[in-house]
């Protein structure tokens, strides 16, 4: 796989990048600028070198939200930044010709153009009039099969960003832990992880599952889950994995009464066999907490990926409980998931962790297949 190291010519060359720009905003400004500093040594690598830097990236789900309040917050980390309120057409084509060499033009949400997720041609060739070379940095949207991760990479001569390098380098390396190791996933829908899960009881020493996942074990094993979110999964297939010594299922959990208003103050501690059938697990407990700070002290290498709880609704005591026990270790740790990454940054502990990815689902994907689409189209 060629790299940015690989481009011969820089100068005054339009080089189209694939950013990782999607970030959350709050109040029309950007909460969380982590995946923004990720980016930033592709575009300064490229910037410096004379080139024309062409940022494309995609922001939330729903297609309509602007990439403004991050190209303004990308503007506080490096110079020269400017914002074009479309992403193709004539209006993007004369805001890169009018570029000038060592800056930086963000362009529109891709995915305000339906051409973008439904991996359309004629979009992908849209982008691909704008540069003359394409640079792919977003791992977090690698493993998409859209328009700017798998088709423009085939239309331009390709190459991968700084991140994306990096990131391949260090969630390839953790599939060779140091001994004794501990995989720690949380989220949701066994279906989706059951790939991972096998893939790791072949690595590592311990497994644990936490968040919406480990309600999936819970039934498996018989316990009671009440009205607490569970996949469809073949529980059969749950139960050969809990066969494996190497799974650990949480021991005790915190749980609200459905209909009862989801927040913190509001949980009652239980141990797993005793959540009744109108209780919905929303954390795991202070027992499973202390299992988890008992192991990890001896831990060589930590794998994480998930919150331990619905962190969204601040159900963070098990998660910050975790982050705080891995960076006090001497383990080498690799994390991700957007909600873990979070908590990093609140307990101010990011820099105390090896290494940290900015993919949820395109980590997870990786560990479990290998490569992703997006690093595929890259030849």
């Amino acid at each position: 796989m060629k790299t940015v190291h690989d481009i011969q010519i820089l100068d005054n060359v339009p080089v189209l990048v694939r950013a990782p720009l999607n970030v959350p905003i709050e109040k029309g400004k950007v909460a969380d600028d982590y995946r923004l500093r990720r980016a930033v040594p592709t575009i300064e690598y490229l910037a410096k070198r004379g080139a024309r830097v062409i940022l494309i990236s995609h922001i939330g789900d729903a297609g309509t939200e602007t990439l403004k309040p991050v190209a303004d917050a990308l503007g506080n980390l490096i110079k020269n930044v400017s914002f074009c309120d479309v992403t193709i057409g004539e209006k993007a084509r004369a805001a890169v010709r009018a570029l000038p060499a060592g800056h930086v033009l963000v362009l529109e949400n891709l995915r305000r153009n339906v051409g973008e997720k439904k991996n359309s041609k004629e979009f992908a060739k849209e982008l691909a009039m704008l540069g003359d070379v394409f640079v792919q940095d977003s791992f977090d949207t690698c493993h998409r099969a859209h328009a700017s991760m798998v088709t423009l990479p085939t239309l331009l001569p390709s190459y991968a960003g700084l991140l994306l390098e990096e990131e391949i380098a260090a969630l390839t390396d953790a599939l060779s832990p140091k001994y004794p190791s501990l995989a720690v996933i949380g989220g949701a829908k066994f279906a989706t992880k059951e790939v991972l899960l096998e893939r790791l009881l072949e690595k590592y020493d311990h497994i644990f599952v936490a968040g919406a996942l480990a309600n999936d074990f819970f039934k498996a094993k018989g316990y009671e889950v009440g009205k607490s979110l569970v996949s469809h999964a073949v529980d059969t297939h749950i139960a050969k994995m809990l066969k494996n010594p190497k799974f650990i299922v949480p021991i005790d959990v915190r749980v609200v009464r459905s209909g009862i208003l989801p927040v913190p103050t509001n949980a009652r501690i239980a141990a797993v066999e005793d959540v009744h059938a109108d209780d919905i697990i929303l954390d795991l407990g202070p027992a499973t907490e202390m299992l988890l700070e008992e192991l990890v002290p001896s831990m060589k290498t930590i794998l994480w990926n998930g919150p331990l709880g619905k962190y969204e609704d601040r159900f963070v005591d098990a998660t910050h409980a975790l982050a705080e026990a891995v960076a006090k270790s001497n383990a080498h740790s690799v994390v991700g998931g957007g909600d873990t990454v979070a908590a990093l940054e609140t307990l101010k502990i990011l820099k105390k962790f090896s290494f940290v990815s900015t993919g949820g689902g395109a980590m997870l994907d990786l560990l479990a297949k290998g490569t992703l689409p997006g690093i595929e189209a890259l030849g």
